[in-house]
């Protein structure tokens, strides 16, 4: 059975061997040509260098990462609620948690996966250079590179050498101990500098504020006991990663900032502050002429009151014309003569 796990890590290692190999003497090669083949220089550049590439190709897994751990924090009121609703029923408010992480399009886990898939990387590199400073090769490594490396000396220390075996070299330690703190320090600050810059008020508690909190001082511990073991060039390797991973961090908050962070107020401070010194209005100089006013509120019509019909006001009528009395019959005095019927007439034919 143990044979069968053994065979079955090897087959999963075995192309990763090969993948850091091939990047590490590559780059070995082109710093061998300034430093010598067997400087340490030549070999801490080439551990440097392979560093750079794979975080490079893990740049579009962070971008999933910075997004979910954004969407999770943008949730919290969210999920606060779900547990006021359901926290008497564990199993229900698990089911709607996950329902709504489903709904929002966020995955929990994706805030680990950079780490996740670093660490077979990191495990091949650990066991090709532990076995390469025992003089063994795998992937494309070379006997000659092996023995290279096993005897290359950085700042007085050997690459291969831990802080555990000391054989009475203060370097090794020294260097040792210096890149341990110095893996574990920026672990700690690159957690840090996300909780308290990129994180809005309402996500400070909660679950996921503790699982933050809990991986801001369990990771540079796991980090600082596991350190004293790793050779002085997986030290360099994971404290350049750690150095990245926090510019990189530090990049996206500062010009991409979470909303209502304090990363986001300096950011708009920011922005105010370069439109000043560019002679850009901003909102506090805006001229008042360019302020929209409100438009006015219509006015509501009043209803009339009901009265009682006898003090209804009736409408005024217009006046009348003067009615002209009707001409009574045979009263032709009234009527002046129509031309032809006066006797004097000459025209009367009565006449």
């Amino acid at each position: 059975m143990l044979d069968f796990f053994k065979s079955l890590a090897g087959f999963i290692m075995e192309p990763l061997y090969w993948i850091t190999s091939v990047v590490l003497t590559a780059f070995h090669s082109l710093f061998g040509r300034a430093f010598g083949p067997e400087s340490g220089w030549a070999w801490a550049l080439a551990i440097i260098g392979l560093t750079l590439v794979i975080r490079a190709a893990l740049i579009p897994l962070f971008v999933k990462q910075i997004k979910s751990s954004r969407n999770m924090q943008m949730l919290q009121p969210k999920v606060k609620e779900l547990q006021k609703k359901y926290g008497h029923d564990r199993e229900r408010l698990a089911q709607e948690t996950m329902a709504l992480y489903k709904e929002t399009g966020t995955n929990p886990f994706a805030s680990c996966l950079p780490i996740l898939l670093q660490m077979p990387i990191f495990l091949a590199l650990f066991r090709l250079l532990d076995l390469a400073a025992d003089g063994e090769t795998r992937g494309v490594l070379t006997k000659e590179q092996a023995d290279q490396f096993g005897t290359s000396h950085l700042l007085g220390a050997r690459l291969a050498d831990t802080f555990l075996t000391w054989d009475g070299d203060w370097g090794v330690r020294i260097l040792a101990a210096a890149l341990v703190v110095a893996m574990t320090s920026t672990t700690f600050l690159t957690q840090r500098q996300l909780m308290s810059k990129n994180m809005p008020a309402d996500a400070m508690t909660g679950p996921y504020a503790q699982q933050q909190k809990m991986l801001l001082y369990v990771l540079p511990l796991v980090f600082a006991v596991g350190g004293i073991a790793f050779p002085i060039g997986v030290l360099l390797y994971w404290t350049t990663s750690n150095l990245w991973t926090m510019s990189q961090q530090f990049y996206v908050i500062r010009n991409n900032p979470a909303p209502g962070t304090p990363a986001a107020k300096a950011k708009i401070e920011r922005d105010a502050a370069k439109a000043k010194r560019k002679g850009h209005p901003v909102a506090d100089d805006l001229p008042d002429e360019t302020i929209t006013p409100e438009p006015p509120k219509p006015t509501q019509r009043q209803q009339p009151k009901n009265q009682p019909r006898s003090k209804r006001k009736k409408p005024k009528q217009p006046p009348e014309a003067p009615h002209k009395p009707a001409q009574e019959p045979g009263d032709d005095a009234a009527d002046p003569p129509a031309q032809g019927d006066d006797p004097a007439d000459p025209k009367n034919p009565s006449a």
